[in-house]
């Protein structure tokens, strides 16, 4: 009877033990907490803003020093630069699992959206948003021989798709890791071979030229080349097990960012004069970009509420339409147009309201998480 007594009570615990097992078991997929994110992604614009101060500090101070390092090209590609962006895109590019793609078909609606808004929305809406405010509004504030250059940046600002950083709004929204991650996958498939044609197509329309050997090569060196060196290496790290590739991502997540802004000092070191010049710049450029961000990440969100998708799609799937790649797009300006082009300035301007911005966002469709919820009559039911 003792044994009997004594063994219950450790039933009862062992029983305890596997709820509370359970219970730890599906937390992550149930809790909408957000994972806090990493001091260089919470304080990118501060980075961004010392960048610009550093940056313009070092150009006034070592003129020369930075004359060199503009002349260090090779095919209009400028080595130090070009060596900054992969270090910059692949880090990220590791992250990405194309193998994703076949969790398309669970959410079809939701894949529906991103990709109508990312290729079809977002990038002839900027085209338009940059025609109105840089080449009508704000043109008599603006240096008149840069305004074609801001507009051809803003445009590869919204014709690149958010990578890296889409994973943290996901992940401060509670949205759905693998719906991220399959969007991911199937935005930068596309991207592959609809950069070049989407970008060459709006510059044409806003009566830019288009240097398309440029915009090829830019397309090689800054999508194609990086993306199957990453895969190669993520191949790799998998090899090693799990554990191994993830203390690889957290080793070499750093780099992205650092890379990133030591590409912003030498930008702005080429920027300086003209922007002590006319400080006005940034805040004129700030204009469109921040009403494409608003306006497409609530399409998007909008569009699959009337759709029937859950909000924990939904987010990924409108916070991807908000933000840009903008990595890829400074890439892509240099080349095209130059380290102190109005086009590199301009999609700094995006990485410079990048966090801020979409940490706004966030905070709105977590607070709007039960008029989402409570969906209209006739709407098609996606939460079963």
């Amino acid at each position: 009877m003792n044994t009997d007594r004594e063994a219950q009570p450790r039933a009862n615990e062992n029983e305890n033990e596997n709820e509370n097992a359970m219970a730890k078991a599906k937390a992550p997929a149930d809790s909408h907490a957000p994972a806090p994110m990493s001091v260089f992604e919470r304080y990118l614009t501060l980075w961004v803003f010392l960048c610009i101060l550093i940056g313009i500090g070092l150009g006034q101070a070592l003129p020369e020093v930075f004359q060199t390092v503009a002349a260090m090209e090779v095919a209009r590609v400028n080595l130090p630069v070009g060596i900054l962006i992969w270090v910059m895109i692949v880090p990220m590019l590791v992250k990405v699992d194309f193998g994703a793609l076949g969790q398309v078909r669970q959410h079809v609606r939701g894949i529906g959206v991103t990709l109508f808004v990312n290729w079809l929305v977002k990038p002839f809406s900027m085209a338009f948003l940059g025609w109105l405010f840089i080449r009508q509004w704000f043109a008599p504030m603006l240096p008149a021989d840069q305004l074609d250059s801001y507009i051809a940046g803003l445009i590869l600002l919204a014709a690149a798709p958010c990578t890296a950083m889409v994973f943290v709004w996901s992940r401060l929204t509670g949205g759905d890791p693998l719906f991220t991650l399959s969007q991911v996958a199937l935005n930068d498939t596309i991207m592959i071979f609809a950069f070049a044609p989407l970008v060459g197509l709006l510059l044409g329309i806003s009566a830019i030229a288009v240097p398309w050997d440029t915009l090829v090569t830019s397309v090689g060196l800054y999508i194609v080349i990086p993306v199957i060196g990453a895969q190669l290496w993520r191949k790799r790290l998998l090899a090693r097990g799990p554990d191994a590739f993830e203390a690889a991502m957290t080793k070499i997540g750093p780099w992205s960012i650092g890379a990133l802004l030591a590409t912003l000092v030498l930008l702005f070191a080429f920027q300086g004069e003209a922007l002590l010049r006319q400080p006005l710049v940034i805040a004129l450029l700030a204009v469109p970009i921040l009403i494409q961000v608003f306006f497409n990440s609530a399409l998007a969100y909008w569009l699959n509420r009337r759709l029937g998708e859950k909000h924990s799609v939904a987010c990924p799937s409108a916070l991807i339409g908000a933000s840009n790649f903008f990595e890829l797009a400074v890439a892509a300006a240099i080349s095209l147009f130059g380290l102190n082009s109005g086009a590199a300035l301009a999609t700094v301007v995006g990485v410079l309201i990048e966090v801020p911005v979409m940490l706004l966002v966030v905070r709105v469709v977590n607070q709007t998480r039960g008029w989402y919820e409570n969906q209209p009559a006739g709407a098609l039911n996606g939460r079963a």
